[in-house]
């Protein structure tokens, strides 16, 4: 392959000869390349569909000169003949090339090709070139797929690393700027000086993959070890070379030896690999907490980076069907490593040390503890997934996080389990057939399962290939001085070994491991002074909930749990009944600043039961004030309805400066899913009874309606993607004096130009209305909330500042208008379209009909200032029923804003982009 870089333009001209050997037992008429650059051509690729997906808006905002592609390709034979080649819209970056002759087994085909690879943007990925003219080549050249069960493997990129080429020889020829460097892990034969330009020749054998880096001046240092060569780039200023060649040498020789030996003369251990995938937990805590040493942190990104470049290019595998064998393999790494040369360490390094965090259980966590917890994080969630399961079908925290951590503690209970070393021994015999061939995952059972005389069938059906959950408690136990009786509850009816534990005073007095070929079993086992029995005490099995698994085997109270408060929030201690206390700052117009305490037993792992409370001082009207609530979970793992949810929950503010209102509300929830968790649709219907108590107010009537409860249905759908939003929902509301019902439609597109429209729909009309007021009217720009759904900061305000609060909801409208309230029935379409980043042109209109009036037609328009949707926005009244708003008196009382101040609502920002 001949190779030159045009560093003006990032596009590199390529002459290339690819030669096929036909290793399988087929004869071939096509042949299939990878072209995984072209990914980066388009906004309709499988590449920018993912970024979507993901709501990652900057590829889709992107210039086309920071994309990239490949143009200009030809592809002709031995014989200088073109070879007719094609490309499928739905894998453009895949090329299927038709053959003149057919080719057999053992035979050979060589293909010439030349083309443009022009380099996207590394903002994108983190690949590709940056600001500073710097480049991080990956996936930029076309090479062969890889071939399997009779056919080639099909994968378009999807920003995994997981490109499934075949095993190829390389040789190439690199051109770039004289001025610049070059740094591979390629072999570098020998370089040669023609004008203005140096020209690379590189090399190496059976590699599916490589990079290079080109820089105006290298970062890169290299060091040198018994075995071969570790050149690396990764960000540390304040360890000198000496500290960082004992590190580096320290893990490439753990995992030479855990492993086998590293296959190439040269690994390239990238910041920019590390970047892309950090070890999650130390990017998470406060810089100024400073909470690691300098050498740690830099010996745990070094380590975690180079076990993963050194599985990706030794490892023969499908790379994204068998994922989890290289995340099993690099997680089991790390945690042995750990375990050998930092065993104390905890997940929270020196700040553990802080007296005020000392009570918290994730200050107490050593290192290793960490990852159980990541795992859990989803299984409780109901969102964890197969292990087996291909990398792109994972959601994003599962593909970069849980999944992960999983894969390595399930390979370690495993290990547990078999004993003698047989796994780490599996590894290697592995490891060394990917030397000769390529491999499955198969071949991995195979040789675990030949290293073994016990049956281990339910490690791969299981754990591997299925989402099923391990959870075992104490049903009945009963001992004497001697024995213990007890009988084990398998509360998912898996029958999966688990270890048992006997403690006196903290101290294990005998551990035997629990192999339950049926149900409910029942054991007894010699006491040996034990005081207490815990399943699974060091964690071994990933198991979904660890609080069923003591048993106190002295006192009155078999299972009794000592309260344990703890300030903010903490991870969840089995061995206590938490519950947390957070001074929350609330604020109404009518109830001022609201200080207060929030109690409620929300561990960053959700529970099976949840309460929440939270009262507060009302400094205007000098009362307490507040609310709360109770839940019940229940998670269902098959079908669509994945989660059934019972609240109760109650609230007291005042609505009025001298009246206040009690709000409790029963309510059941169903939630439902599409089998593809990486689809965004959230599909559910709520059933609730909202029963409200008004006091009598002497500035805001109340009328007759001072009390009242009202029936609510609620069926919602949604999709939401960074392209395209769709979503829409249906409401029945019934009460003793009004039924009604509305359904409500929302599109919005962000189109190829940058351009977004927004548009909603809403309709609803009255069943029967014996009501003499407009409280439960339809309202046309401000609701009268008599659900207490919404967070108005001044919701009885009909003038200043607080009135201008807008909320859409119902007919959605902006500017204030007559009628303002809808009796029978209303119709409403509002819309918006951005003409320039976040300024925006709306406009509404409907119709709306009350009782002995005709139907009336209303409109308004304006500017929308979409600062950040949901959270922050103004609208600018322009022209409405009422005339030229803009020109007309106190225009400033017309404006409407909204603000949103709850930070719960912030963070689900950070959430759909990982779950």
């Amino acid at each position: 392959m001949m190779v030159e870089l045009d560093a003006a333009s990032q596009t590199l001209r390529i002459q290339q000869e690819i030669t096929f050997i036909n290793q399988t037992n087929d004869t071939l008429s096509s042949l299939v390349l990878n072209d995984w650059n072209t990914a980066y051509s388009n906004k309709n690729t499988p590449l920018a569909n993912r970024f979507s997906d993901e709501f990652y808006r900057g590829f889709h905002l992107a210039t086309e000169a920071e994309r990239g592609g490949t143009s200009n390709l030809t592809i002709l034979n031995v014989d200088k003949l073109f070879l007719s080649w094609s490309r499928i819209i739905e894998n453009p970056d895949l090329i299927t090339v038709d053959l003149r002759d057919k080719l057999a087994p053992n035979q050979s085909v060589s293909l010439f090709l030349t083309y443009f690879s022009k380099i996207p943007s590394d903002q994108f990925t983190k690949y590709g070139y940056a600001a500073n003219g710097n480049l991080h080549l990956k996936n930029w050249y076309i090479t062969p797929a890889r071939y399997e069960d009779h056919d080639f493997v099909r994968y378009s990129n999807s920003n995994l690393d997981d490109i499934a080429n075949s095993s190829c020889d390389f040789n190439i020829q690199f051109k770039i700027p004289k001025e610049a460097a070059l740094t591979t892990d390629l072999v570098i034969t020998h370089q040669m000086e023609e004008k203005n330009q140096m020209s690379y020749f590189l090399e190496d054998e059976n590699r599916t993959d490589f990079s290079i880096v080109i820089q105006s001046k290298s970062n890169f240092k290299s060091y040198h070890n018994d075995h071969n060569e570790v050149i690396t780039d990764i960000n540390t200023t304040k360890l000198d070379d000496i500290q960082k060649i004992i590190i580096i040498n320290r893990i490439a020789n753990f995992a030479n030896e855990f492993i086998g030996l590293y296959p190439h003369q040269k690994i390239l251990v990238s910041q920019t690999n590390y970047d892309r995938n950090p070890f999650y937990g130390l990017n998470q805590l406060p810089q100024f907490l400073n909470p690691f040493e300098d050498d740690f942190l830099f010996e745990i990104k070094f380590l975690k980076t180079y076990l993963e470049t050194y599985l990706k290019t030794s490892l023969q595998l499908d790379p994204r069907k068998n994922n989890w064998i290289y995340d099993a393999i690099q997680m089991d790494a790390m945690i042995r490593y750990i375990e050998l040369y930092h065993a104390n360490s905890t997940m929270l390094g020196k700040a553990s040390d802080f007296k005020i965090l000392k009570s918290y259980n994730v200050a107490n966590l050593k290192f290793n503890e960490q990852y159980s917890y990541f795992y859990m994080l989803m299984a409780r969630k109901n969102l964890d997934q197969a292990l087996g399961s291909p990398k792109t079908d994972l959601i994003k925290f599962n593909e970069q996080i849980a999944s992960k951590y999983r894969a390595g503690l399930s390979i370690r209970f495993l290990d547990n389990y078999l004993q003698n070393g047989i796994v780490k021994k599996s590894i290697r015999e592995f490891y060394n057939l990917n030397k000769a061939k390529q491999t499955t995952d198969k071949d991995f059972e195979t040789i675990l399962k030949s290293n073994t005389t016990k049956n281990i069938d339910w490690f791969f059906t299981t754990i591997v290939h299925s989402r099923e959950l391990i959870d075992y408690k104490f049903a009945k136990v009963s001992k004497t001085k001697d024995s213990i009786t007890f009988s084990i509850k398998n509360k998912t009816d898996l029958p999966i070994p688990i270890p048992i534990y006997g403690l006196k005073k903290k101290e294990i007095v005998f551990k035997d491991w629990l192999d339950l070929k049926e149900c409910d079993s029942t054991f007894t086992i010699p006491r040996k002074e034990a005081d207490k029995i815990i399943l699974n005490y060091n964690n071994e099995v990933p198991e979904y909930n660890l609080r069923n698994n003591w048993n106190k085997l002295e006192g009155f109270f078999p299972n009794n749990r000592p309260i344990k408060f703890v300030l903010m929030k903490d991870l969840e201690d089995p061995y206590y009944n938490q519950i947390l206390y957070v001074p929350t700052l609330t604020y109404n117009l009518y109830d001022g600043l609201s200080p207060g305490l929030r109690l409620h037993n929300k561990t960053i792992l959700d529970k099976p039961f949840i309460f929440d409370l939270a009262p507060s001082y009302s400094t205007k009207s000098k009362n307490l004030s507040g609310g709360g609530g109770f839940i019940i979970n229940d998670n269902r793992r098959t079908g669509t309805l994945y989660s059934v949810r019972y609240l109760l929950s109650g609230s007291y503010f005042h609505y009025a400066p001298d009246a206040s209102y009690t709000k409790i509300t029963p309510a059941i929830e169903f939630r439902f899913r599409k089998p593809d968790f990486r689809d965004n649709t959230k599909e559910g219907i709520l059933l609730r009874q909202v029963i409200v108590t008004r006091d009598q107010s002497k500035i805001v009537p109340t009328d007759l309606e001072a009390n009242y409860s009202v029936f609510n249905t609620r069926y919602y759908i949604s999709k939401t993607e960074i392209t395209k939003h769709i979503s829409s929902n249906g409401d029945i509301q019934l009460a003793s004096k009004f039924g009604k019902i509305a359904a409500e439609f929302e599109y919005r597109k962000l189109f190829e130009n940058n351009r977004q429209v927004n548009l909603r729909l809403y309709l609803g009309a009255f069943l029967y209305n014996k009501t003499k007021s407009n409280y439960f009217s339809f309202a046309l720009d401000r609701p009268t909330d008599y659900l207490f759904d919404y967070n108005f900061y001044g919701r009885s305000e009909s003038s200043g500042f607080f009135s201008q609060q807008y909320i859409q909801a119902e007919g959605g409208f902006k500017s204030k208008l007559q009628p303002a309230f809808a009796n029978q029935w209303m119709g409403t379409v509002n819309g918006s379209f951005n003409i320039w980043r976040w300024i925006e042109i709306y406009g509404d209109f409907g119709v709306l009909k009350n009782r002995n009036n005709t139907a009336q037609f209303v409109y308004d328009n304006g500017i929308r200032l979409n600062l950040v949707t949901d959270y922050f926005e103004m609208y600018l009244p322009f022209y409405s029923n009422n005339g030229f708003e803009i020109n007309q008196k106190n225009y400033h009382e017309k404006i409407r804003f909204v603000i949103t101040l709850s930070p719960k609502t912030l963070i689900n920002l950070f959430n759909r982009k990982w779950f």
